[in-house]
């Protein structure tokens, strides 16, 4: 059986640390994670996952990780469930992640927007986080800008390699 998930979104608020009575911490936490195609009205869909993640990880989350960071993450997918108040059955499923990862820098996220990402608009069809583009995680040049016929590489003219440097 294989049970993994990896996702990469953003937080939708601070993460909520607790710690159980035998003091292990485990914080919660929601992921904003864009859908890779556009729904019926022309805009990009996001879904909101709600993730838990356990002992010191839950800690280095909750200390670095605040709304709006880029994070990844990587684990299960696990379904519980409980009675409420009122008799019925609730079933609750979320990622259980075991490990994350952070995909920016704050001085990058601030630069690309002064006030954060605390304005919360979810529905534009620029992306779930603002107007800022798409980059690839290493520069801030926006992925996959290649002209057609352009080198990617920026290497202006033909490189010149001898046959006797070449090993095969």
């Amino acid at each position: 059986m294989i049970n993994n998930v990896v996702l990469v979104g953003r937080m939708t608020r601070d993460a909520e640390l607790r710690y159980t009575p035998s003091n292990v911490a485990v914080a919660t936490f929601s992921l904003a994670v864009n859908r890779n195609f556009k729904g019926a009205n022309g805009e990009r869909e996001t879904d909101f996952i709600n993730c838990v993640i356990w002992r010191q990880q839950a800690e280095n989350l909750a200390n670095w990780a605040k709304k709006g960071a880029l994070i990844g993450i990587t684990g299960r997918i696990q379904t519980r469930n409980y009675e409420n108040q009122q008799g019925q059955r609730v079933y609750i499923t979320e990622v259980v992640a075991d490990n994350f990862q952070m995909l920016e820098s704050r001085a990058s996220r601030e630069a690309a927007s002064p006030g954060g990402y605390s304005n919360n608009n979810f529905g534009n069809t620029s992306g779930a986080f603002g107007d800022s583009p798409v980059t690839d995680g290493f520069n801030s040049t926006p992925a996959n800008n290649f002209q057609s016929g352009s080198n990617p590489f920026g290497a202006a003219g033909s490189i010149d390699i001898s046959d006797d440097d070449l090993p095969f």
